[in-house]
């Protein structure tokens, strides 16, 4: 079987790629529009290139000339999930620009006819009729099409993140590995990030720039210290609760201002995952929210991985949104192995 060289579309840190690396899967190039992306990528990626450019805008010869002659092509990507997410609710994203994204991403496929594509996504993108044009273009192709929603703890990942995960072949019939994991040995919070030294709200760790957490207000450390590991604000004397927290639109948002539980996975990461009152993001037992360095743990990148030069001052917004933002690694590692598995069978 000749070898497998992928094009990550909407790359980011690379976390997507990292994890098709992992799997034996040659990578030989990243696009991102951000920038700020470049570093983490090309450093943690050897051999991997990093091309700053709008994948709406970008030429398709470009891409197709990134293949090494005589390779099986897959084209990879991840287009920004925001307009499709239950966290875009109670705004209109049918004006967002990221949008048309997934259109950009079958305009290419149309192209350059890759023998294999997978798209990852949140699940509520089979909700949108670009998602359906989407899958209909690539069986009008002539692709076999595996697509389904992925609970990340069966497969190893240490959060509680539903992903959809599509992959598609033109070489032969195409499906997900099985699951690795059962609910009894589910990859556990304190088995992820345990062993990493403690610090305090908004301490930067001396050996690792990036196991560093945001600061805290007194009234955020306050309830803190009143919060317990799975529990709400619920559990807080009743002059630390929020007011938007005691009417009755409030209530059920129990899910913020929270810690993480030692003996289970953690919730999903997202761009704002540092943030204490942005989620179940607070440390099992000390009183501060998980550090840039856990998150990006618990995305699955290897605990070397950097994502800004050592002599730098660390963005500390800016990596946060990387990390957030990545495919885990480790997802990206079992849409490799599902490739090779399927090519091989």
């Amino acid at each position: 079987m000749p070898p497998i060289s992928a094009v990550d579309l909407f790359c980011g840190a690379g976390g997507l790629t990292h994890g098709l690396i992992k799997a034996n899967i040659d990578v030989v190039a990243g696009i991102d529009i951000e920038e700020s992306c470049r570093f983490a990528f090309e450093k943690n990626n050897k051999g991997a290139a990093f091309i700053n450019a709008d994948v709406s805008k970008i030429d398709s010869r470009e891409i197709r000339s990134l293949y090494p002659h005589g390779h099986i092509k897959l084209l990879a990507g991840c287009a920004p999930c925001q307009p499709f997410s239950t966290y875009s609710q109670g705004r209109d994203a049918s004006k967002d620009e990221r949008w048309p994204l997934l259109y950009s991403f079958s305009r290419l496929i149309n192209d350059i006819r890759p023998e294999l594509v997978t798209m990852e996504n949140v699940p509520d993108v089979t909700k949108h009729q670009v998602y359906h044009d989407f899958v209909y273009k690539l069986e009008c192709l002539g692709y076999n099409v595996w697509a389904g929603k992925v609970f990340c703890p069966d497969y190893g990942m240490p959060q509680v993140r539903k992903r959809h995960v599509l992959l598609a072949s033109r070489i032969g019939d195409i499906q997900l590995i099985e699951p690795t994991h059962q609910p009894d040995c589910y990859v556990t919070v304190k088995s992820t990030i345990g062993h990493l030294p403690p610090i305090s709200a908004g301490e930067c760790h001396p050996n690792d720039p990036l196991h560093q957490s945001s600061r805290l207000s007194e009234l955020n450390m306050a309830r803190i210290r009143h919060s317990k590991p799975g529990g709400t604000w619920r559990d807080w004397p009743a002059n630390l609760i929020a007011k938007c927290h005691t009417k009755a639109s409030g209530k059920s948002y129990s899910g913020v201002y929270s810690r993480m539980r030692w003996d289970q996975p953690s919730p999903t990461m997202t761009t704002q995952c540092y943030g204490y009152g942005n989620g179940r993001f607070g440390h099992p037992d000390q009183n501060r929210a998980i550090s840039l360095r856990e998150a990006a743990l618990l995305q699955t990148f290897p605990q070397n991985y950097e994502f800004f030069p050592d002599k730098s001052e660390l963005k500390f917004k800016i990596v946060g949104k990387m990390i957030g933002n990545a495919v885990p690694v480790k997802l990206g590692t079992v849409i490799g192995e599902s490739f090779l598995k399927s090519l091989a069978a």
